[in-house]
Parts: C-alpha cells; sequence; structure tokens
C-alpha cells in the first residue's frame, strides 16, 4: 500500500512540475456532466438558427470536424462553415439517444449517439464524439467526430 502511494505522489508531483515547466496554469474550470450536456443543446440550438456562421462559433479556431454528411475533414472555420451552410438546408433538429461523458481539467469529451430530423421527417441515427476545451473563458469544440450507423449505412 505504502508503494502505491509513494508511487502516486511522485507521479502527481511530476505532472505539476511538467505543468509549471511548461508555463501552464494549474486553474481548472469546474465542470459538470449537465454542464457538458448543454453544451451540446447550446450546439443543436445554434443549428435552429439556420446561420452556418453562428454554428462555427461552437468551435475552436484549430477544432477538426468530421462531419456526418462528408467526406472531408473541416480543419478551419471557412471549411465548418461551408459544411454546416449545405447540412442547414435540411433545417436538422438533433437528439440525444444514448451519451457518455468524461470531464477533467479544462476539458470533456461527450460520445453516444444522436438521431437528427430533417424538415422532410428524414431521420439520420448517427454515433458521435465531442471533445470540449475551456479556453478563454469558453468551453468550446476541439473536435466533433460523426457518422451515420453502419446498419443503416449499408441500406442506402
Amino acid at each position: 500500500m505504502r508503494m502505491i502511494i509513494a508511487a502516486a505522489l511522485v507521479l502527481g508531483v511530476v505532472q505539476v512540475q511538467s505543468a509549471m515547466a511548461a508555463g501552464e496554469t494549474a486553474t481548472c474550470a469546474p465542470v459538470s456532466d449537465e454542464q457538458v450536456a448543454k453544451l451540446f443543446d447550446r450546439w443543436n440550438g445554434s443549428l435552429a438558427t439556420l446561420s452556418p456562421q453562428e454554428v462555427a462559433k461552437n468551435y475552436s479556431e484549430d477544432s477538426v470536424l468530421l462531419a456526418t454528411l462528408s467526406n472531408k475533414p473541416r480543419l478551419t472555420q471557412e471549411e465548418r462553415i461551408d459544411y454546416f451552410k449545405h447540412f442547414l438546408a435540411n433545417e436538422p433538429k438533433g437528439q440525444i439517444d444514448s451519451r457518455d461523458i468524461k470531464t477533467g481539467c479544462n476539458w470533456a469529451v461527450d460520445t453516444g449517439t444522436y438521431t437528427f430530423t430533417m424538415k422532410d421527417g428524414s431521420k439520420v441515427p448517427a454515433r458521435y464524439t465531442y471533445t470540449y476545451e475551456f479556453k478563454d473563458g469558453n468551453w468550446l469544440i476541439t473536435s466533433h467526430h460523426s457518422s451515420m450507423m453502419p446498419e443503416k449505412a449499408a441500406a442506402h
């Protein structure tokens, strides 16, 4: 038991020293699972504006978007805005079907399944992962991967 405690202490000291050497702050923004879930609600609400620019505001400048209905990785705000111009034409409304949230110091991951209902009534079930980072006082998406369910995609 003493060995485990000693190892944990050494590991903790090494992590703090590494952070200090890198000039990082040890201040962590508190975040709950409910708050992370609301980040999806914020994103989903921005879809309802039908403004690609409003949706893009949820993403950090260096975010990666691997979108549901595109084969092209979107690495810039311009590329994300271009994707959402086309996606928003369908007036999508997302609903979470299942999720698992993990949080840490200034980061969060929300992963699971959701379904988009389009204006024509069609539904697109997909799986997703959003990673978030607390930066400059805001929680922003740093990566967003979404893909149609393989069983549904194979049927198309």
